[in-house]
């Protein structure tokens, strides 16, 4: 099989454009000047706040804040909302943080945390640069863009997780069973890349997508021998209809289809007699082949 585990990068990928997008939303939700976010980092379990917006200064950029410290680290050991309406006098508070929040001006501040599996993996701040409380429409809104990063964060989990799956079969004689599951993988890495708004872990999940197929093309793993058929030139499919291609191709119906990567049946069959006509195919069966044959999937 012709795909090399090591070149894979996605150990790289922070997160950021996902709290980027957040961050926006919440912005636009609320009207709040400033809003900002960070991960908790694996082993101490620290946040780490790495993304900003409506920041005047970069003296909370990086700021490392320990478990039970400050607003933030409460908001981690308690797994819930925090919001104090002076952070510089708060009392319900520990203030090791007082010199980068005085920098930027803050004094009423909301914390949430993003929590995934039981598990606290992040946090979401709103901030004002006045000592007035923040409503309930504030706090629904920050509560609706922490789900929204935890749904972000699962996709980044199941998409590292088939990526682990892949790099474990890969550089090893692929058995016939063992290529079906790498089809599985395929099909799911497809449908998960248009959801990740981080250019990074998409690129890569589309470039292993991309040498998957083409270990097939190069005649490696492809299973059983399908016939031949006519020569012909590349074919071009949209990336949608691959999408699609790799669901039936692991026996996804047109209602399997449509649920796994978020469209209408309707689109779905549309995008099917696509690629059929395309490649010249006129069952289900021989566009999957046809496909392979092409090096579209694996």
């Amino acid at each position: 099989m012709a795909l090399d585990p090591s070149d894979s990068v996605g150990t790289a990928w922070s997160g950021r454009a996902d709290m980027r997008g957040t961050l926006n939303r919440l912005r636009r939700a609320t009207g709040l000047p400033l809003a900002f976010a960070g991960l908790v980092e694996p082993g101490p379990g620290q946040l780490r706040i790495s993304e900003l917006q409506g920041n005047r200064t970069t003296a909370l950029s990086g700021l490392a804040v320990r478990p039970g410290n400050g607003l933030g680290g409460k908001t981690v050991a308690l797994a819930r909302p925090c919001q104090v309406t002076d952070y510089s006098v708060s009392r319900q508070i520990s203030h090791e943080y007082d010199a980068a929040v005085d920098a930027e001006g803050i004094r009423s501040v909301l914390a949430v945390p993003v929590v995934v599996r039981r598990q606290v993996r992040g946090v979401l701040y709103g901030a004002l640069r006045a000592a007035r409380p923040l409503g309930d429409r504030v706090v629904e809104a920050a509560l609706e863009a922490a789900r929204d990063m935890e749904q972000a964060l699962v996709v980044r989990d199941e998409a590292h997780s088939l990526l682990a799956a892949i790099r474990a079969t890969v550089g090893h004689e692929v058995s016939p069973g063992a290529w079906e599951e790498v089809r599985e993988a395929h099909g799911a890495l497809r449908a998960l890349a248009p959801r990740i708004d981080d250019p990074v872990l998409r690129a890569e999940l589309l470039q292993v997508c991309g040498r998957l197929a083409g270990a097939t093309a190069s005649g490696a793993g492809t299973g059983p021998a399908t016939p031949a058929t006519d020569g012909g030139g590349a074919v071009a499919l949209t990336p949608r209809e691959v999408d699609v291609l790799a669901c039936v191709a692991v026996g996804a119906t047109n209602a399997g289809t449509a649920e796994r990567l978020g469209l209408r049946p309707e689109t779905v069959k549309a995008y099917l007699r696509s690629a059929m006509r395309k490649l010249g195919a006129h069952t289900r069966l021989e566009a999957v082949v046809a496909a392979r044959r092409a090096g579209l999937l694996p």
